[in-house]
């Protein structure tokens, strides 16, 4: 395993880069992926996003201070690059977010890349219905099983609002379960 620190610098390297950033894609591609499609749900979506940050990630490894972990750096990128593509998709199709989840939530059955089955789904069409910060916040918690202060990084928030959020997030979610 390649220690964060050798990755950056042989990043930052123009003659180690090339390596280095296949070596980045490999040991973070699945994890971003994962991140980015509960966010963006279709996995055509997903594969354009994730492509599109490792592009920024690696046009910006220059600029990354080191300050925090190279993967909540990356997870800050997806994730700010995640929200920005289903905001202009909804524009595009001048929807507002929360019909463009639901309409992708549905669609979900025919993706032949979900695996997923109906208590899945409904699940997925639960989380839709919380606020984008507390959709976050519980991918993050729920399915990643991410650390309070990892996701305190990632999305330069506290580590108690992160817990009120996570908390709210699964009220909300056991409600709508029970109602539907």
């Amino acid at each position: 395993m390649i220690d964060d620190k050798l990755l950056v610098a042989q990043l930052k390297n123009v003659k180690t880069q090339e390596l280095a950033f296949r070596n980045l894609m490999s040991l973070y591609k699945k994890r971003l992926y994962w991140h980015i499609r509960k966010i963006v749900i279709s996995h055509e979506d997903a594969d354009d996003v994730l492509q599109n940050t490792f592009i920024k990630v690696f046009k910006n490894i220059h600029k990354f201070n080191e300050d925090s972990q190279l993967y909540s750096w990356m997870y800050r990128i997806a994730t700010n690059e995640s929200i920005t593509f289903i905001n202009n998709k909804a524009k595009k199709q001048q929807v507002n977010i929360n019909d463009l989840q639901y309409q992708l939530a549905d669609e979900l059955s025919n993706d032949s890349y979900f695996s997923g089955d109906e208590i899945q789904q409904k699940l997925q069409k639960a989380i839709i219905t919380l606020p984008r910060k507390q959709q976050l916040v519980f991918n993050m918690k729920y399915f990643d099983d991410m650390k309070y202060s990892d996701m305190s990084e990632i999305l330069e928030t506290s580590v108690g609002a992160l817990k009120a959020s996570y908390f709210h997030a699964v009220k909300k979610i056991e409600q709508h379960l029970k109602s539907n």
